[in-house]
Order: C-alpha cells, then structure tokens, then sequence
C-alpha cells in the first residue's frame, strides 16, 4: 500500500509505511503549503530542477533528517556544497535505493539556483517505484513526444503533471500528456500558486472524462492511497 500526499504547487510525499520521500519540497514562502519545513520527516528528496519554488526547503530538510537528496549530477554538486548529502543522477539514468527504483526523464524547463545565478544542469522528471506503486511526476516541463514511450514502457499508476501553463504546460498539453502516459490516475499540479498560473483544474479534469485515467484534484495537505 502507499500513501501519496500532495503538499501543494509541485510538493509530493510518499510513504510505504516504512521509507518515506518527498519530490520538490518548496514549503517556505508556499503560499498553498499547510505545514513548515520543520515537520518534514524523510527519508530521501527528491529534486526536479534548481528552481527556488522546487529545490525549496530541500537542503534544511535534507541536514535535519540526515536525508539524501536525489537529484541530477549538477544540482546534486549544488547542494552537496551547501552541506547535504547527495546522490548525483542523470536523464535517463535509474538507481536502486532502500526504498525503491528511481528513473530520471526528460522535461524541458531550465534550471539554476540562488536567484538564477547558479547553474544547476538539466531539468528532470522521476519515476519513482515504491510500495509496489509507480509514480510519475514530471517536474516543470512543456508538453512533448517522449512521454508517449514513458507510457508505453512504464506501468503509471499515478501521474502528477503541471497545467498551470506560462512556465510549464497548460491544461490542453497537460491532456495530451495524458493521453500519451495513460496513468490509471492523474493529478494536476502547479497551478493557482500565483496569478499568473491560476488554471482550473476541473477544466482540466473535465476534459479527461471517460479516457480512463482517473482525476484526482488534490487539496493540499490531502493524503490518498494507491
């Protein structure tokens, strides 16, 4: 069984009842965010891109937890420097951890850190296997071709893709991607955190009905099993 709780923005955890890991875990200053970085109890991070509203809290949760961060090789030095421990991974690369399987993907996004001044390498997706379940969460990232084999070739059961459109897909490529991927369930993320992102998710959920991939509108600090 795992249990999957959406944070708000691009913040995901996930627990099998014995490891527990949190992808982009952008808390301080996350208007949508319903708990502080201080209550975060993790095993490993995982980090798409070194953007400040997905590295985050990262580095903070990563010492008090004597957590690792996975992230691709770039960002993984970056925060290396900044005293956390970290495993450098990247596109297209998978590694076995305690937990689970984790494959990184494409997305195409940019990333750098410290007010953009840092580079911080390419961006990423993750496919992450744990509790027998797997997880894609696609990280920032436009619409395109290869999340069509990313479907083909790996069981979805539960998708997190952004549709808050400007800085990432919107909700007409976010379907697309969906058709592509074919996730037995799909939730939106990245949308309403700021005006310029403020998406609908039931249009997106309405244009979804009867493709077979279920729509889970997640409020933040909701927790479901799958």
């Amino acid at each position: 069984m795992l249990e999957v709780t959406y944070y708000g923005h691009s913040c995901v955890a996930a627990t099998d009842g014995t490891h527990r890991i949190i992808i982009d875990p952008f808390i301080t200053g996350n208007p949508q965010a319903n708990l502080k970085a201080s209550d975060v109890k993790v095993d490993f991070i995982l980090v798409t891109h070194g953007h400040g509203d997905h590295l985050g809290d990262a580095v903070e949760i990563a010492k008090r937890n004597k957590a690792t961060i996975i992230a691709p090789n770039e960002l993984a030095i970056y925060v290396s420097k900044q005293g956390a421990q970290a495993h450098n991974m990247h596109i297209g690369g998978s590694h076995v951890f305690p937990f689970g399987r984790v494959k990184l993907t494409i997305a195409h996004h940019g990333s750098a850190a410290g007010d953009g001044l840092v580079y911080t390498g390419n961006p990423c997706g993750f496919l992450v296997t744990i509790g027998g379940k797997t997880i894609y969460h696609s990280g920032d990232t436009g619409l395109f071709y290869d999340m069509k084999l990313i479907g083909e070739m790996n069981p979805i059961d539960i998708a997190f893709l952004p549709i808050g459109d400007n800085f990432t897909m919107g909700i007409e490529d976010a379907v697309k991607a969906v058709e592509f991927l074919r996730p037995k369930k799909v939730t939106p993320m990245h949308y309403k955190t700021w005006p310029v992102i403020d998406t609908e998710p039931t249009e997106f959920a309405s244009k979804l009905k009867g493709t077979g991939s279920e729509v889970i509108i997640m409020k933040p600090g909701q927790s479901i099993t799958v």
